[in-house]
């Protein structure tokens, strides 16, 4: 052909003669082939879910309990295998595959790959003060801030001039209150640039929130000093007047501590029984019943030096919303408590002071509050009440 070509000039017809004829000849060639079907590529039904697998082409990496194909095993064997790598490329392959991760916000991913290559057990000091020092970014992401701090401080082990890793600790210590350990990191970071704006304004922040949480410390602390001398004369007052308790056994003195006097009743339960402001009179969370409507009233602050006709004058200003025969009011009820030890009830004396009831020999606190039982005066809910059989609460 290069021989003709040399011999003489083609025109445009006879080489678009000479190009038909040559396309001819190969499709005659092409037919001339063998005929066989192709069973080695992909089958046509699931080629796409075929080509995701393919590791040239799939769109996300395989999860645990996947088909993984056998080109994308011998691609990790080939990055991960420790009989193919080092064990700083070990390394180096888990920081790549972290730093990826941190790139795309996948925290707990950068976490495990940067742990992977701390555990292949590299030598190299600078490797191993990297892995630590992006594991505790990863971990300041995920607000590990422990985990971060203590990573930190791993990373400058491996590299004492290491400044990131540095600032960050000191970050971290500063969150966890630290104040010490945030104190000394920025003046470290300061004697090697003291135009550490940052660690400046750190150190600044620091010292300002290290007096303040002292302070606060101190507050509580008085607080709690003074909660638990008003518990002890509180304590001294209920021994004093030998006050009884539905929980304290026979014969026994009872103990009384913060949770003896928790009121159990929900709507008593942030008014525990205290002292007055003179510190004198008990002031109790007390309870009222009433067995016809099964449902109660209760009454937060009741000072023992208040009578039971004084509550009752209180709770029938207005007329029961159920009470329609107007039976509930004063001068027309009678109050009683229980004595669930020996399973038996006790009228209150109207006009007696709440602490003489109290200290009758058959009254016991209920559940932390004074709980009294009212019924219409003479009338068969009173009777039913007081017939009603009780089983003595019987104690070892």
């Amino acid at each position: 052909m290069e021989e003709l070509t040399a011999q003489r000039n083609w025109t445009d017809e006879e080489r678009l003669e000479l190009a038909s004829r040559l396309d001819e000849e190969l499709d005659a060639f092409i037919d001339g082939l063998e005929k066989k079907r192709y069973e080695e590529g992909w089958p046509e039904d699931r080629w796409q879910e075929e080509m995701d697998k393919h590791p040239f082409f799939m769109k996300q990496a395989p999860q645990p309990g996947d088909e993984v194909h056998p080109m994308f095993e011998g691609l990790q064997k080939l990055k991960y295998d420790p009989e193919e790598n080092t064990r700083d490329e070990l390394a180096l392959n888990y920081k790549e595959d972290g730093n990826f991760y941190m790139k795309h916000k996948k925290f707990r991913m950068a976490v495990y790959s940067f742990s992977e290559g701390i555990k292949s057990k590299t030598d190299n000091p600078d490797v191993l003060a990297v892995l630590f020092n992006n594991r505790s970014a990863a971990h300041y992401f995920l607000k590990n801030l422990r985990s971060s701090l203590s990573d930190a401080r791993r990373a400058l082990f491996f590299k004492p001039d290491y400044t990131k890793a540095r600032w960050r600790a000191a970050q971290c210590a500063y969150i966890l209150d630290k104040f010490d350990v945030c104190t000394h990191l920025c003046e470290e970071l300061l004697e090697v640039d003291v135009d550490h704006k940052e660690a400046k304004a750190l150190l600044h922040k620091n010292k300002i929130k290290k007096l303040e949480t002292e302070r606060n410390q101190r507050k509580e602390d008085a607080e709690a000093k003074r909660s638990l001398n008003r518990f002890y004369r509180l304590r001294e007052a209920i021994e004093q007047r030998g006050i009884k308790f539905d929980h304290q056994r026979l014969g026994h003195k009872v103990t009384v501590t913060e949770e003896l006097l928790r009121p159990k009743f929900l709507p008593l339960e942030d008014h525990r029984v205290h002292l007055d402001d003179d510190g004198s009179t008990l002031v109790w969370p007390a309870a009222f019943s009433y067995p016809e409507f099964l449902f109660s009233d209760f009454q937060q602050k009741l000072p023992e030096t208040a009578t039971m006709g004084d509550c009752l004058a209180t709770l029938f200003a207005e007329p029961m919303p159920c009470d329609n025969a107007l039976s509930y009011r004063q001068g027309n009820v009678h109050v009683y408590y229980e004595n669930r030890k020996v399973g038996c009830v006790h009228k209150v004396t109207l006009d007696k002071p709440l602490a003489d009831t109290i200290a009758e020999k058959g009254f016991f606190v209920s559940g932390g509050a004074l709980l009294f039982y009212v019924v219409p005066k003479d009338s068969r809910v009173e009777q039913e009440f007081i017939n009603q059989r009780r089983r003595p609460m019987i104690y070892s």
